[in-house]
């Protein structure tokens, strides 16, 4: 299954299914109703999503991460706090296996959290860095990429910025990946930037 949302501010999301590809990609890039914390597909699987530099989690997906495994959460912190010799810092990548099978990958994309001065917290090359970092390990692992549109909730970016920071990051370089939006039941209290 795979789908494109298009809003518009007065009417709730229309989602219909399709894959996206660019002749110059080596992958598509999947959309798939569905939830990001139960990725879909065999084999070996990360699933990245974005976090702030200020070591704030508890809002946004990170919610559901938590209720799924509490690992990411603790290490995330433990991270924050200094723990275990890799940079706190913007671009930098945290991976943590939930599962034999799979990954979370937290990215720190946010610079700290809401908008100062009318600037969301997003960072886009922070992500960029992230994410290539997110592709040399799905490749020693040879595993699939999945996410939501990340850094397009609390983080306030634009997600056809990010797209194209996911195409060229990950399916340019052939690795599979699934994005994921909540059914439209589930997605009502939520912030879904197209």
């Amino acid at each position: 299954m795979v789908l494109t949302m298009e809003t518009n501010v007065l009417a709730k999301p229309v989602v219909s299914e399709h894959s996206v590809a660019n002749s110059n990609e080596g992958m598509n890039l999947t959309y798939q109703i569905g939830d990001a914390t139960q990725p879909e597909g065999e084999g070996p699987r990360i699933i990245v999503h974005v976090c702030n530099d200020v070591g704030g989690w508890g809002k946004g997906f990170v919610v559901a991460v938590s209720k799924r495994w509490r690992e990411p959460e603790r290490r995330y912190r433990a991270w924050h706090r200094g723990e275990g010799g890799q940079p706190f810092k913007l671009g930098e990548v945290q991976f943590v296996q939930v599962e034999p099978d799979v990954w979370v990958a937290n990215l720190i994309g946010q610079h700290g959290m809401g908008v100062r001065n009318g600037v969301p917290p997003i960072r886009y090359e922070a992500v960029r860095d992230g994410l290539r970092a997110v592709a040399i390990k799905a490749k020693e692992l040879r595993t699939s990429v999945h996410m939501p549109r990340i850094g397009c909730g609390l983080a306030g970016g634009k997600w056809e910025e990010v797209e194209q920071i996911v195409r060229e990051e990950l399916t340019a370089t052939g690795i599979a990946t699934t994005v994921y939006d909540l059914p439209q039941r589930e997605a009502i209290g939520h912030r879904l930037t197209p």
